[in-house]
């Protein structure tokens, strides 16, 4: 199962991961979390790993619509874009696939919503790519 929405770029990590916030920010989303893998695993266990960010993202529009119609909805926010660098150099930007993850709920009142957040994730993954350099749309 796809569960992702995801492209690999070229560029410098850092760039990929502003690249990245704009292009949520330019669809209406906000991040509300920024969490540093590689820092945190360096913190608590003392071990390195390659640069991995987890950014969740909010569309406060949609949030609100969403959770009106099912108030467990919030057990799934926000959505994650991830940003990570792979063993030979690129940098991948993966969204979870809102239509999987709200299909968990059966709640089809929620379907309109999954799609539109689909398409804006799906624009974010295109300008991403449209602005580094594409690797490869598939990782």
């Amino acid at each position: 199962m796809n569960y992702t929405i995801q492209t690999a770029v070229t560029g410098e990590f850092d760039d990929v991961v502003d690249t990245t916030i704009a292009a949520l920010k330019d669809e209406g989303f906000g991040v509300l979390c920024d969490i540093d893998i590689r820092t945190t695993l360096k913190e608590k266990l003392d071990v390195d790993v390659d640069q991995y960010r987890i950014l969740g993202a909010c569309n406060p529009p949609l949030a609100h619509e969403g959770l009106a119609e099912e108030p467990e909805l919030g057990a799934l926010l926000p959505c994650n874009v991830i940003v990570y660098e792979t063993d030979d150099g690129d940098v991948v930007v993966s969204a979870v696939d809102p239509q999987q993850l709200v299909g968990i709920t059966e709640n089809n009142n929620l379907d309109e919503i999954a799609v539109d957040v689909h398409e804006r994730f799906e624009r974010v993954i295109a300008t991403v790519s449209d602005e580094l350099g594409t690797v490869s749309e598939e990782v």
